[in-house]
This record gives structure tokens, C-alpha cells and sequence, in this order.
């Protein structure tokens, strides 16, 4: 052990006497200035000048991680792993052919020193040296921990791990190169290429199972992006530990071939027997039921929700299946191919729920179908005159695949009918004779978030789906259209992450002229009705309430005699005219309510949840504020058997009532009290309506505006799904709200920030320069 210490440090000293180590290690340094101190001298003058308009505010200015966006995202650890191969090679080259070359390996041989002494105590010398990279990173470690308020430091802990094993890792490859050469630039280009075919295995041979876990098992590529992430799992430490050893132990094996005098298959045996010993151990402990994980991130934000743990807890060792259909013709067809599959959807998605239920198993099924006419689809448009296998067939040309790995529609007709569905991407889960599906979408995740995981999972387990009844028959808003007035958006759309359908809920609607209202209905919605309710309508509704069931009822101005007779059983009326905010960038029957205190209770989604937060800060919750275009006010008795609560009252005395009809093209009219106008404090336009009846709490919302939940891009279906959320109970969506960053402000002004990037830039470097200029010349006198 003394000589391989010895031999390490003898390794050390050479590379600390070395003119290209010092001058690598002074562009490391420079690198990392850069890539630090810029970013944190922008966000001290934005902070400044923020500070300069509110020199107290009450929250944070953002909600960003200023770890993660200083150090990981585009940080000095992506940077500087980034631009690893561009160091590590040109460190490692003499390592074994400088002995060759100087011929002191002759020595080494001749000497009471073991061969594996001399390669381990070289590999541990260079780990010795790359602990000053570590040390670099680490004065903006400490520098970060000093500007950044509440620093997240397990985030930084775990990629300063992932970086030193990654460096650990390159350092193995030249160590080999090394050995493979006397030419040190032969070495160091060997070094880049085995890097580089690393990094670029991960995607070869991805149409087998086996053999893709193998070779993503080889793969460099995105392995330290969990760590960077603030996420260490076994498997990946587990990982460099291996990839190290084999390199090291190629470099033994050839060192000790070139001694011996055995046949070629022997010497290419040892090499097989490490790399295939290498592939096992790899895949082995890349299982998911053998992962260990530790969330290093002060936030747990690599792991998913506690309520989703408990459903995937409450599956048991009860196998899930997961099956993803991969149609060849669809738009995201490459999101669901082989060569995707380990990093996106296995890695990304899947990853998260498997280290919390290894027993999922994973099938996939590729075909190509199209629902369309050949007159009407853009398919079909695109490559005219052609049939559908035709077009199957230049498709697979272009992903270059073959066509027969793809059932045809009738095959896959046989299997399962994807029609409903579209035809799209889309994974099938089942478990205990329960099936379920998963939907992707076009947007940057494309995979269900978590939200839509929980409700499948919900059903799955309980086989519970809560029905809310949209009435129709007079003219109400269409859930299935994608009109600016209607809500398909939010309801039933399928290709919305947040519609209703992706959150649980199965939604239809109920034409009560023909249908009775059935039992057991989470709740009805009576979305602003333009006919009058006849009076079969009107007592079905009227009994509907009577017996205990949850409401939502939305209307517009100039119906409110549609709905006040039904309102008027519990109590509330919308207000006769319109409501009316002047501004000056919009028109005046654009209102700007607040979401009172009462609102903050309503469920976990994330506009109330900042409502919450607002509340605390200010203790008023006039600071958060929704949409509403047209809408009529609300007024409501005190006597009446419901409880009522405002969720939105209109900002005091910026709003008044307007009579009559308002012409919004033109001067907006004046306030006119003879007229009818009326002016108040503030005007309720939405209310909530509680009761205890039948040993539960009867809820209903009332709401002078339909239009927040229709499908316009003003509409705030954020509030619509709290609503949704509060009528049910809170049992869907099943929310996952997440803890929000601490350290989302900077310690130091611009002035200091300042100071910091002519220190590390342009001083420190200088300094180290010098000492290394002065070290170096005295060495070489002497």
C-alpha cells in the first residue's frame, strides 16, 4: 500500500510540474468565472433595481432556483462537463507512454513493484490531481452559499459528486489510451473518440430489449444529468465505479500482456472477461427493485408527491401493466420509438414511479391507422394519390425502419380499438382486470404529468370516477366544441393536459326536457342557459337542489331572467345590467375581480395556492386577480338557508353597475344614477352557497360570467378547476403542490457582483499564472 501511495504521489507531483496542467487548470478557472459571475452580476442589477421601486417586499420576486439557474441549468457543472473532453485527454496522455517513451518503465518493471501498483497508484494520482477541478468549482461553491439566500445545497453536494466521478471516468479512458501508444497526441485523440463513442451508444441497437439496457447501460450520455439534477442513485454511482474499473483494468491487462508470451485468445479473453463481467454487474444493478435513490434537492423536487407514493403503495406487489401504442403515422410518432425509449420514456417518466413500485412491466405495440378520409386529412393531403400502407411506407423510410415491425389496421383493430382515442400516442395501464388510460400531448413534456398519473392510478385502485352532468337543451355552452365560447377546452378535449378527462373526471352532458337527473352525480353544471327553463326544467333543477346535490351556475348580462327564478330558491340574483371597469389598455366590460380569502380555500390549485401565499404576505387578497368579460353582479339575501361566501368581489369603488345596454366600441358613457346605474363598494361575481342536508355539506357556485371557462385564451381555467376540485370535495384533481424554492434571492448588490467578476475573471487567474510561472522557472534551475 506504501508503494502505491508513493507511485501516486510521485504522479501528482509531476502533473502539479506541469506546464499544460497549470495552464489547463487556469482555463478551467477562467471558464468557470465566466459562466458564474456573469449571470450573477445580471440578476443583482435586476434585484437592484426592483429593491429600488419596493424597498420591502413582502415575497419573493421570483420563483426560480437560484442554485439551479446559477450552477445546473446552462450552470458552471453543465458547462464544465460539457467541456470535459476538451481537459481530461490532454491530462491523461503520458500517463503510461511518458514511461514507454523515457524508458523508466523498464524500472518500474525491474522493481519489487507489483504491475497493478503501478496502474493504480498512476489512476489514483491523476484522482488526486482532479480534486483540484473540484476545488476550482468549489470557490464558486462557497461564493454561491455567501450571494444566494437559503442556497439549496444538497443540490450542489450531489453535482459536485456527479462531476468528480464523471472526471474519475475520463480519467480511466486516457489511462488506457495511454497505455495503447507511445504517441502522447495518438493518446489523447483515442481518448476523445472512445468519449465520444460513449456518449453515442446509448442510441445503437435500440429495437431489442436486451440489448438496449446494455448499451444505455454504456452510455455517457445525460449520466450525471441527475445528479446535476440533485438526484444520486445507486445505479449510476454504481455506474463510473464500473466503467472506471474496466478501463483500469484494460490498462493492466494490456501492460501485462505485452510481458507475456501467451496466445492471442488468452490476451483477448481478459480483455472479454472484464467487459462482460462490466455488462453484468451494470445491468444487474440497474434493476429497479436494486436502485437505492436519495433526493439531495432541499425541496424534493426529483421525487414525486407523498399522495402519489401512497397510491403506488396501496397497488401492493400486484404487478402493473403498461402498454404504449406507438402509431407510425401520427405527429409524435418519434417520441414512442426504440431509440427514445430508455432516456424519455423510461428515464423522464417512468423512472419516478418505478423507484417507488419496481413491479411495473412495460410493453409496446407499433402500428399504423388513420381515421381520417383521403378527402379531408392533412395525411393524406401531404402525400396525394397514396394509400395508407403507402404512406406507412415512406414514413418508416424516413425513421429509417422497417415497415414490418408495424401492425396493420386490422391487426391492430383485433387487439384494441384506438379510435376513441384518436389514434394517438397513448399508453393503456392495467391492473387487476381495471384498465386505464395514459395520454400524451403536444408540449415540451409530451408525457402525463403527475396529476394525470394520479388520477389513472385513483381509478385503477378504486374503480371510483366522479360524473359531473353539463345541462343542455337551452342553448348552454357545448362541452365538445372548440369554439371561443364554448368548453371543450376544459371538459372533455382530450388533447388538453388540463382538461377535465385528464384529471379524473368523466364528463357528459343531460338534456333534462328528455332525461331525469340520475343519483349519485358529483355535480351539475347549468353553463348560461340563452332560453328560458320551461317549467319540467325548472322542477328538476329546483328538485335537484332540494334533495342535496352541488351546483355550478354560471350566467352572462342580459340573461339574468333565465336563471334569477332559479336562483332565487337559494337565495342569490344576478344583479339586472352590466358591470362596467373603466381602464385605459382595455374595454370597459373587461372586469378585473379579486379572489377573496374565502377562494384561498377552495382547492390546491396553483393560482390559489399563490393566493394563499399573497394572503399571508399582505393579510388582503386584493393582489390576485382574474378575468371576466361581461359579467353581471351578484347580490344575495341574508335569510336565506345557505351559508354564502364572495370568491371574487370587484377591486372598491373602480366599478360600477351599468343599466341597460353597454356599447363597448365607442366613449364609454358616463355614470348615470337617474338611469338605473348603480355604484357600491364592491360587487360580488362569483359566490359560493354551503349547507349541511342530508348528513353532508351541499355546495354550489354561482357566477355572473360564464366566459372565464370557456375556450378563449382569457379564460382562467384555473379558477374553473378549483371550483370543480371544491365540488367534488377535493377527492379530483388529485393535486400535488410542491414546496416553493427558499432560495430564489441574491445576498449582494451589483456593486459587489461587480467586484466579484474582476476578482475571479481577471485577479485570481492572474495570480495563479504568476505563482505558476514562478514555480515552474525555479523548478527548472534547479
Amino acid at each position: 500500500m506504501k508503494l502505491l501511495f508513493r507511485i501516486a504521489k510521485n504522479e501528482f507531483r509531476y502533473l502539479f510540474y506541469s506546464p499544460i496542467a497549470w495552464f489547463l487548470i487556469i482555463v478551467f478557472l477562467v471558464q468557470c468565472a465566466l459562466v458564474y459571475t456573469s449571470p450573477v452580476y445580471d440578476l443583482a442589477l435586476y434585484q437592484d433595481m426592483v429593491l429600488k421601486n419596493n424597498p420591502m417586499p413582502r415575497i419573493s420576486m421570483a420563483t426560480e432556483s437560484l442554485t439551479l439557474k446559477v450552477f445546473l441549468m446552462g450552470g458552471i457543472f453543465s458547462r464544465a462537463i460539457g467541456n470535459l473532453y476538451l481537459f481530461i485527454p490532454l491530462l491523461t496522455m503520458g500517463l503510461v507512454s511518458r514511461e514507454i517513451n523515457n524508458g523508466t518503465v523498464k524500472l518500474l518493471y525491474s522493481s519489487p513493484v507489483q504491475l497493478r501498483q503501478i496502474v493504480l497508484g498512476k489512476y489514483l494520482g491523476i484522482m488526486l490531481y482532479s480534486l483540484l477541478l473540484i476545488g476550482i468549482i468549489g470557490i464558486f461553491m462557497i461564493t454561491g452559499i455567501f450571494n444566494i439566500k437559503d442556497a439549496d445545497y444538497g443540490i450542489l453536494f450531489s453535482a459536485a459528486l456527479g462531476f468528480y466521478m464523471i472526471v474519475c471516468a475520463y480519467s480511466a479512458i486516457g489511462l488506457f489510451m495511454s497505455s495503447l501508444s507511445t504517441y502522447q497526441i495518438v493518446s489523447a485523440l483515442a481518448s476523445f473518440t472512445i468519449i465520444f463513442i460513449l456518449s453515442r451508444i446509448g442510441g445503437l441497437w435500440q429495437k431489442y430489449d436486451f440489448v438496449r439496457d446494455l448499451t444505455y447501460f454504456l452510455s455517457l450520455q445525460n449520466r450525471t444529468g441527475k445528479m446535476l439534477q440533485g438526484l444520486v442513485t445507486t445505479k449510476d454511482v454504481i455506474y463510473f465505479i464500473v466503467v472506471s474499473s474496466m478501463f483500469v483494468g484494460f490498462t493492466l491487462i494490456k501492460l501485462r500482456n505485452g510481458r507475456e508470451v501467451k496466445p492471442w485468445y488468452i490476451k483477448a479473453g481478459r480483455f472479454a472477461g472484464v467487459f462482460a463481467a462490466t455488462l453484468i454487474i451494470g445491468y444487474v444493478t440497474s434493476r429497479p427493485a436494486l436502485t437505492g435513490y436519495w433526493d439531495t434537492s432541499a425541496t424534493k423536487m426529483n421525487t414525486i408527491h407523498p399522495r402519489t407514493q401512497q397510491l403506488l403503495k396501496e397497488m401492493g406487489d400486484t404487478t402493473l401493466e403498461v402498454t404504449l401504442y406507438t402509431n407510425l403515422v401520427d405527429r409524435m410518432v418519434s417520441s414512442g420509438l426504440p431509440d427514445v425509449r430508455n432516456v424519455n420514456y423510461l428515464g423522464d417518466f417512468w423512472e419516478a414511479y418505478l423507484r417507488f413500485k419496481p413491479g411495473i412491466s412495460f410493453k409496446y405495440e407499433y402500428y399504423y391507422d388513420n381515421d381520417a378520409k383521403a378527402t379531408d386529412s392533412a395525411l393524406y393531403k401531404m402525400l396525394p394519390g397514396k394509400s395508407l400502407k403507402q404512406i406507412a411506407t415512406e414514413f418508416a423510410e424516413s425513421l429509417d425502419m422497417d415497415l414490418s415491425m408495424f401492425k396493420t389496421p386490422e391487426e391492430m383493430r383485433r387487439m384494441i380499438d384506438l379510435k376513441p382515442e384518436g389514434y394517438r400516442l397513448i399508453m393503456q395501464l392495467k391492473y387487476k382486470g381495471r384498465t386505464e388510460y395514459l395520454r400524451t400531448f403536444e408540449d415540451n413534456f409530451v408525457w402525463s404529468d403527475e396529476q394525470n398519473m394520479n388520477a389513472a392510478l385513483k381509478h385503477l385502485l378504486y374503480g371510483d370516477v366522479p360524473k359531473l352532468l353539463f345541462v343542455s337543451g337551452e342553448l348552454e355552452r357545448n362541452i365538445y366544441k372548440k369554439g371561443e365560447r364554448e368548453y371543450a377546452f376544459h371538459t372533455t378535449l382530450k388533447i388538453a393536459r388540463n382538461a377535465l378527462v385528464n384529471m379524473g373526471f368523466d364528463v357528459d352532458t343531460i338534456n333534462l326536457a328528455t332525461q331525469h337527473i340520475p343519483e349519485g352525480i358529483t355535480a351539475l353544471i347549468l353553463a348560461d342557459p340563452k332560453m328560458d327553463l320551461s317549467p319540467a326544467v325548472h322542477d328538476k333543477l329546483k328538485n335537484y337542489i332540494d334533495a342535496g346535490g352541488n351546483m355550478l351556475i354560471t350566467g352572462e348580462p342580459g340573461k339574468q331572467y333565465v336563471l334569477n327564478p332559479l336562483l332565487k330558491q337559494i337565495g342569490v340574483q344576478l344583479m339586472n345590467g352590466q358591470l362596467v371597469q373603466p381602464t385605459y389598455n382595455e374595454t370597459p366590460d373587461r372586469v378585473m375581480p379579486y379572489l377573496t380569502a374565502t377562494a384561498a380555500g377552495l382547492a390546491e390549485e396553483p393560482l390559489v395556492l399563490y393566493l394563499r401565499k399573497m394572503l399571508q404576505a399582505h393579510n388582503t387578497p386584493d393582489s390576485v386577480q382574474t378575468q371576466m368579460r361581461g359579467v353581471a353582479g351578484i347580490s344575495y339575501a341574508g335569510d336565506s338557508t345557505f351559508k354564502v361566501a364572495p370568491l371574487a368581489m370587484t377591486s372598491p369603488g373602480r366599478v360600477w353597475l351599468k343599466a341597460g345596454d353597454l356599447v363597448t366600441d365607442s366613449t364609454l358613457p358616463p355614470f348615470n344614477p337617474l338611469a338605473g346605474d348603480i355604484k357600491q363598494a364592491s360587487f360580488p361575481t362569483m359566490v359560493q352557497l354551503t349547507r349541511s342536508i342530508h348528513g353532508k355539506e351541499q355546495r354550489i357556485v354561482v357566477c355572473g360570467d360564464a366566459d372565464f371557462l370557456s375556450n378563449n385564451q382569457t379564460g382562467d381555467h384555473s379558477v374553473g378547476r378549483a371550483l370543480y376540485s371544491w365540488l367534488n370535495y377535493n377527492q379530483y384533481p388529485v393535486y400535488t403542490p410542491r414546496p416553493q424554492p427558499e432560495d430564489t434571492r441574491l445576498q449582494i448588490n451589483a456593486a459587489i457582483a461587480g467586484v466579484q467578476k474582476i476578482v475571479y475573471i481577471w485577479v485570481l487567474p492572474g495570480v495563479i499564472l504568476l505563482l505558476g510561472t514562478i514555480l515552474l522557472i525555479r523548478r527548472k534551475r534547479k
